[in-house]
């Protein structure tokens, strides 16, 4: 290995350090929902309105973050982003009034999605060309993965550690802070100095958004971001699912959780990333295909028998479904490169991508639940699994269009390339 790809490599690892810590404040609720309401007073609408306020700004200020990762030094605007999270977890700490915490939840939606990821998703695009793309994004998901479960489990052990109340509550907050700070800390001073991350900067940010907006395979991406994420959304609801269907005790509650959220996050990145690049070549193609795989594997979740004697087979049914969509989760920006959008707009493409593919998460998880409240046991579930495969289906045909657009464009470049030569 050259000097240049240790140092590559290295750059890369400093940012998944970042991806896997940044948003644990802002998720809090994963490890900490009871002792939230228990020692923070909170409600379960209340912390619906704190997730809803981060979801809400976060959306809004994706195309800006966009603006800003184009406009400045992505090694700047990361660490500024990790710190200032970090900052905010130590008021946190405090555990302020709620009227406090709508603001601070909306300022990390702030730190996160408009200063960190799209400077992130920018960074690592930068590092590879387009060959390496599914490959990058894909190890990114899966590094992240491993940082979620190394952090989320240390925290839960200084919760345990401090006694479980109050005082543990408020010791894991400071500890999620300080690992924020701790990696904006390495991020500005090991990435300094990298190619890879720097861009030149226009005179003019918004000429770049302009400019993003015109490029049509932008579009595609984004809403192929959008059929994948809504469907994630929907693996939430596998946990009630196999509790209420299958009496699935508790104790397999929080280990399916552990690994349907953490570990298939881990394995699904990466081989999405290895698939795509070494077989498909494409993974445009990939999410094409992936998305078709779902329906059969969603038809066996339905089907299997709704008795404790096979809960092990609806686990198995499940959690196979939930690695193909954390698979694809792993490469859905890799196409990005495959449409061509050019280097010095790739932050505000980020942007308008991320505006556009997490938007599901302000109503995905609405729209789902009220159904399962409307139509109480197997009904519902069935109604939402049909939904998913219905989604499915509308992302099986937005992938087929990205790739035949990116076969597209692959044949007018390989003619242009024949008349130059």
């Amino acid at each position: 290995m050259t000097t240049r790809d240790k140092a590559k490599w290295l750059r890369f690892l400093i940012l998944i350090l970042g991806g896997g810590t940044i948003y644990k404040l802002s998720s809090l609720k994963d490890a900490f929902y009871v002792p939230m309401q228990e020692f923070m007073g909170l409600t379960h609408t209340e912390i619906g309105l704190l997730l809803s306020a981060n979801a809400i700004v976060a959306t809004a200020l994706f195309v800006v973050g966009g603006l800003l990762a184009d406009r400045y030094d992505t090694r700047k605007l990361i660490p500024i982003g990790l710190i200032g999270t970090g900052g905010l977890g130590l008021y946190l700490a405090t555990f302020p009034p709620f009227s406090n915490l709508l603001i601070v939840f909306s300022l990390l939606a702030v730190c996160a999605d408009c200063f960190f990821w799209p400077s992130l998703l920018k960074a690592i695009r930068n590092l590879g060309d387009d060959q390496e793309q599914g490959r990058l994004f894909g190890l990114l998901e899966g590094g992240r993965g491993v940082i979620d479960t190394l952090v989320a489990f240390s925290a839960l052990g200084v919760f345990v550690a401090m006694g479980s109340g109050e005082t543990g509550l408020k010791s894991a907050i400071l500890f999620y802070s300080v690992i924020d700070i701790l990696a904006g800390t390495l991020t500005w001073f090991l990435l300094k100095g990298g190619s890879a991350l720097s861009t030149d900067k226009p005179k003019n940010g918004l000429a770049n958004l302009f400019e993003a907006i015109k490029v049509p395979g932008i579009w595609l991406v984004s809403l192929n971001v959008f059929m994948v994420y809504i469907v994630y959304c929907g693996l939430t609801y596998f946990i009630p699912y196999l509790k209420e269907m299958y009496g699935l005790p508790v104790a397999l509650v929080g280990a399916y959780g552990i690994i349907n959220q953490y570990f298939l996050k881990i394995l699904g990145g990466p081989a999405g990333g290895f698939i795509a690049d070494k077989q498909f070549k494409s993974t445009s193609r990939y999410l094409k295909w992936a998305f078709l795989a779902l329906l059969p594997l969603m038809g066996v979740i339905m089907l299997i028998p709704k008795s404790p004697s096979f809960i092990y087979a609806g686990m198995a049914a499940t959690l196979s479904f939930a690695l193909i969509v954390f698979s694809m989760r792993g490469v859905f920006w890799a196409p990005m490169g495959e449409v061509g959008i050019p280097s010095h707009i790739t932050g505000s493409a980020f942007g308008i991508g991320c505006l556009i593919g997490y938007a599901p998460g302000m109503f995905a998880y609405v729209i789902y639940g009220a159904i399962l409240d409307h139509f109480p046991g197997q009904q519902g579930y069935n109604y939402v699994f049909s939904l998913m495969s219905l989604l499915a289906i509308i992302g099986f045909m937005v992938s087929s269009l990205l790739y035949r657009t990116v076969q597209n464009k692959s044949t007018v470049t390989g003619a242009v390339s024949a008349v130059q030569s």
